[in-house]
């Protein structure tokens, strides 16, 4: 698989906290990478240091490199807008506008410039059908997004964020809010997805890193401690704190 992501000897600071340990890891496009920890591992804040989310909390300092494409993503030279374009997210809480399920989706591209109805219509379209939502709501896009249930209004959140057209779709624990059914929804949905983005994924369910993702990256305190396809680390880790942690004796 082709390296899409390179993050190179990376240190994140939150004011004086060392949050990020000296990371080093690749992964690869169009697959699913799933990093797993206990809480305050790091894990969500290297999920977010792949579009600049952390940018917005103030104290953060951050040296080493993050690369997508070739491209350090903290150089002056990247404009930040176009790279979340570029890396969507989807967060833990399902956060649709307070907008109608139309104008949800259309939003974003209306922000990049398209204007025309019928365009808007078809990504709408498309999208909504990328997020298996298509079926359920075609009749009624003027009504509210808060009309939706929860697993609903998480399916609306991915097609808001493929609308863009991203080469990744970034995922905070996208499910932990959510029902087992519509958890299962989601879980097939970036199965489906996978062919077309790279997948990197937040849980703090090990089943669903085991039954949904590629690789899965195992952080603690901070560091990396093991990085491998999702099988091997399950079935055979190499570092027992590893071991230790998927077995249950802590975390």
């Amino acid at each position: 698989m082709n390296t899409l992501i390179d993050i190179k000897n990376l240190n994140l600071y939150y004011g004086t906290y060392h949050a990020l340990k000296d990371v080093s890891l690749t992964i690869p496009e169009k697959a699913v990478t799933a990093f797993i920890g206990p809480s305050g591992c790091g894990k969500s804040t290297l999920l977010r240091t792949l579009n600049r989310m952390n940018d917005m909390i103030a104290g953060t300092k951050i040296d080493g490199r993050v690369e997508i494409t070739g491209t350090d993503i903290y150089s002056n030279e990247v404009d930040v807008e176009t790279l979340r374009k570029k890396v969507g997210m989807v967060f833990q809480q399902p956060n649709p506008f307070p907008k109608s399920i139309y104008d949800n989706i259309a939003y974003g591209p209306r922000l990049h410039g398209i204007r025309n109805k019928q365009k808007l219509d078809e990504i709408v379209e498309q999208s909504l059908r990328q997020a298996v939502l298509w079926e359920e709501v075609k009749d009624f896009l003027k009504r509210s997004a808060f009309s939706l249930s929860g697993g609903q209004q998480q399916r609306l959140c991915i097609a808001r964020a493929l609308a863009v057209n991203p080469d990744i779709l970034l995922m905070d624990e996208a499910t932990s809010a959510l029902d087992p059914i519509s958890t299962l929804k989601i879980e097939e949905l970036v199965q489906e997805l996978k062919d077309r983005y790279t997948i990197v994924m937040v849980t703090h369910n090990m089943h669903q890193a085991a039954r949904v993702s590629d690789q899965t990256v195992f952080f603690l305190n901070g560091e990396v401690v093991e990085f491998s396809e999702t099988e091997q680390l399950f079935s055979n880790p190499t570092d027992q704190r590893t071991e230790d942690y998927i077995t249950g004796r802590f975390g």
